[in-house]
């Protein structure tokens, strides 16, 4: 009989550090527990320890039967946010020092940008450079790729000594025209090395070789600002796993939709600034499809933030480029958006005696007031615990009890007593005010696409997402909730069960003149075909030429003169002109599903800059079921009683459920509260819940006959 071996997940968010174990049956159990700031790698190991205890295995011995582990991680974000990257710098062409500081200078000053909001509130980010760590050479490329100007290998090998000698530790490169052709960056690179072997070093060329100078040097200056904390802590939290026995394959989730091997993470840290909750998307992604649920709006609470992706057609939505850290990069990613509204985010009533929840959290440390750990500030976990929706003494599983009177004394304090209103109101006003922020972003995420919330189906997971879905998915206008049986540690799962992902990219500028009524006369169709075949030659050579890999190729379109760009899937074989044409029409079709009908203008001719290429190697991890060994044999065997609970304004006799114990197929009526280890799952006065055969639950708005309401 061979050894029992097993994979796991891992997610680090900002409260808590989500683990999902699947044996070697593809069984599945959950774990959550407080996230340790002060070393983030040993509350993975402790959610170890806490596996091997339930598996009856020491620690040694459980770590070595791991033969696959993933990891999701914040680190990054919070390395950029928190500003404790590495000290950096960065070697530009002549004349090219100011381009991080003047950045999209129109746009900002217009208001166009949504990140920048009025003129006047406009401000730079802190800087990730000092400016004198910034050193200009002689080279140039015109932009066809011709040399102007030879690169100047003395300039470049002064500038390694002049940053060596001021502390630099990380090095970006990047020349205005690299994306063209790299070999004045290649160069400046080999130079750079001879002179510094040890310094960690970001070519644009390589982490974005795509039009525009700004995102490209933000990318590549952001890439080498974080790649030593990531290689640091990847290696320290690698170093604990093996040094405990464990001997299997380490991945770490990117941002993009995979995994990919630790040892590339710190190579390519930029990507992994939405590592955590892409995992989410990806695990809701395939839950959808097995459902058989196309468009869906995952939503991802937990105690510090509240995010929101979209899924339309079975796929989750990836944006071309981000905003992090105040800086626009060409690193694309799933498309996340999120808000300061979590259950560790802190109400209070501001200057004007308005009630405000977030986007400061308690965090893990001190955490909510009714954690008893030092936390005076009321947080919406304390509202719920307060309003009778957390049981304190089954807080994840009565690991971690509550204390419901500190929640009480601390929203009576800060929220009751400033606004005049009994502690139970001033808790129900505090889950309203955050309940309302999340459905304006619901609500937002999808119009802002060309979609209408009312057609989607809800996910709701992360620790506190169930407790609240109820509510804010009525609020949107949504029906239907699904609440998957692996909630309180989705994107945990969705690490483990991620295919392995590299996608590569290139700028190859093209354009049609105006009111050109074949787009295909002017684009060069064999271009673009011999782009896409050196693309996929590239992704098959990057990812081991594994035989198990699948690409797929988008091109990426805007109108003349624009600046943002929609992607558009294209088929995988040489295109035709015809194909080209047709390509042309979907995007015209897209832009006005997006912006609205009468919006696209044909007569303006297209461009197409940038080609890209993503490879997937599927994941070895199977399809994981639930642990059942708890189920009970009727839905009254797994009540718990009843315990009254505010609604609004109303206050209701609730039945109370073990989650865990629900039979397949059990049918719930409004309302009624399901208690699991790691999440409190509500289903409102007018709703209906049935657990399906997976053990995911489906919340529904009943009908006048008191029926679920049928999509």
């Amino acid at each position: 009989m061979s050894a029992r071996t097993f994979s796991v997940g891992t997610d680090i968010g900002g409260t808590f550090t989500d683990m999902v174990v699947l044996d070697d049956q593809s069984v599945l159990r959950l774990f959550k527990l407080p996230t340790t700031p002060e070393d983030r790698s040993q509350g993975v190991i402790d959610g170890f320890k806490l596996a091997a205890e339930q598996y009856g295995m020491s620690l040694e011995d459980f770590t070595r039967a791991v033969r696959y582990f993933a990891h999701g991680t914040t680190a990054a974000t919070n390395a950029l946010i928190e500003r404790k990257g590495s000290t950096t710098g960065l070697i530009t062409t002549r004349g090219f020092a100011d381009t991080l500081a003047v950045q999209r200078a129109m746009g900002s000053w217009t208001g166009l940008d949504s990140e920048s909001g009025h003129y006047s509130r406009r401000r730079n980010p802190a800087p990730i450079v000092d400016r004198r760590h910034i050193v200009e050479v002689d080279e140039r490329l015109g932009f066809g790729g011709t040399e102007v100007v030879a690169l100047d290998h003395e300039q470049v090998r002064a500038a390694a000594r002049q940053l060596r000698e001021a502390g630099v530790e990380a090095v970006a490169i990047c020349f205005l025209w690299a994306f063209v052709r790299p070999d004045h960056e290649l160069a400046a690179a080999e130079v750079v090395r001879e002179e510094w072997p040890e310094v960690f070093l970001t070519l644009s060329s390589d982490i974005a070789p795509v039009i525009g100078e700004y995102e490209r040097t933000a990318t590549a200056v952001v890439n080498s600002y974080l790649g030593p904390v990531i290689n640091r802590y990847v290696g320290l939290l690698e170093r604990r796993l093996r040094d405990n026995g464990f001997t299997g394959d380490f991945t770490v989730m990117d941002s993009a939709g995979g995994v990919m091997d630790s040892a590339q993470a710190a190579d390519r840290a930029v990507e992994l600034l939405a590592s955590g909750p892409a995992g989410g998307v990806l695990a809701s992604a395939a839950l959808a499809r097995r459902l058989g649920y196309p468009n869906v709006i995952t939503s991802d609470m937990g105690g510090t933030s509240f995010d929101v992706g979209l899924i339309v057609d079975g796929e989750p939505l990836v944006a071309t480029s981000s905003v992090d850290g105040g800086y626009h990069l060409a690193a694309p990613r799933i498309q996340i958006t999120a808000v300061g509204s979590g259950g560790g985010s802190i109400a209070a009533v501001d200057e004007d005696g308005v009630l405000v929840v977030g986007p400061e959290s308690a965090g893990a440390v001190p955490g909510p007031a009714c954690y008893g750990r030092g936390g005076t500030r009321p947080t919406v976990t304390d509202a719920d615990v307060t309003l009778g929706i957390i049981d304190p003494e089954y807080f994840l599983g009565g690991r971690i009890p509550l204390r419901r009177e500190l929640a009480e004394e601390a929203i009576g304090k800060h929220v009751a007593e400033p606004l005049g209103l009994p502690v139970d109101e001033a808790a129900a006003g505090v889950r309203s005010v955050v309940d309302n922020q999340m459905a304006d972003l619901l609500r937002t995420v999808t119009i802002q696409q060309g979609y209408d919330p009312r057609d989607f189906v809800l996910f709701a997971y992360g620790g506190a997402g169930p407790a609240h879905a109820y509510s804010f998915a009525r609020e949107a206008g949504i029906d239907t909730i699904v609440v998957p049986y692996t909630a309180t540690v989705n994107s945990a799962y969705g690490a483990v069960s991620s295919d392995r992902y590299r996608g590569v990219q290139i700028s190859d500028p093209q354009r049609t003149p105006p009111r050109a009524d074949r787009p295909a006369e002017f684009l060069d169709v064999e271009r673009i075909n011999r782009t896409f075949g050196e693309l996929v030659e590239r992704c098959r050579r990057e990812m081991g030429d594994h035989p198990g890999l699948r690409t797929s190729r988008l091109l990426y379109f805007r109108f003349r003169k624009q600046t943002h760009e929609l992607p558009i899937l294209v088929p995988d074989r040489d295109l035709t002109p015809d194909d080209l044409d047709e390509l042309v029409r979907q995007f015209h079709s897209r832009y006005e599903r997006i912006y609205g009908e009468g919006t696209s203008l044909p007569e303006a001719g297209i461009e197409i800059n940038t080609f890209r290429v993503e490879g997937r190697i599927p994941g070895d991890v199977s399809a994981a079921s639930r642990d059942w060994s708890e189920e009970a044999s009727t839905v009254d065997a797994a009540r718990l009683g009843q315990r009254s609970v505010l609604f609004g304004r109303q206050r209701l006799d609730t039945a109370v459920y073990r989650g865990e114990r629900l039979p397949r197929q059990a049918d719930l009526a409004g309302p009624a509260i399901l208690e699991f280890p790691g999440t409190t799952v509500v289903v409102g006065p007018d709703q209906h819940a049935r657990v399906d055969g997976e053990g995911n639950i489906i919340i529904t708005l009943t009908d006048a006959s008191g029926a679920g309401a049928a999509r």
